[in-house]
């Protein structure tokens, strides 16, 4: 689990706490180093539903996956969000994962993506203070 140093890790996480303080979606990021199938969205699927994206309140989970050593990536959205903004939103953010990732900016890169979906989340799921909680862990998770 030593892809990142604990700043980078840090940083992510920030990006995900303030994304994620203008809306009711939910944001989180999975790191592995190897993908296991060809297909890196076919894993990125498996890993949405282990970590129960699936299960929010207004079905606005949003998971990036990132195999680092093979710098393969995955968007995915639940189906809250995903009718809200279609496949535009992942090619957008896509692009700048392929940019950054291929400069060796990782971070960089992961961290501009959440930004960016943070806004589409607040546009059609903003934050509620009486209602809105925390629904899933804002920590990276790895396997």
């Amino acid at each position: 689990m030593n892809y990142l140093s604990e700043a980078e890790k840090k940083q992510i996480t920030e990006a995900i706490k303030a994304a994620e303080r203008n809306t009711s979606g939910e944001i989180k990021v999975h790191i592995e180093e190897h993908c296991p199938v060809d297909d890196p969205m076919e894993r990125a699927k498996e890993v949405f539903y282990f970590l129960c994206l699936d299960n929010t309140a207004f079905r606005n989970g949003v998971l990036f996956y990132v195999a680092f050593a093979e710098r393969k990536y995955a968007i995915l959205g639940d189906i809250g969000i995903h009718e809200k903004c279609g496949d535009d939103l992942w090619q957008e953010e896509s692009k700048i994962l392929i940019e950054h990732f291929s400069k060796g900016e990782t971070v960089e890169g992961l961290s501009l993506a959440i930004k960016r979906v943070g806004l589409e989340l607040k546009n059609y799921f903003p934050f509620d203070q009486k209602g809105d909680t925390n629904e899933l862990s804002d920590e990276i998770s790895f396997s």
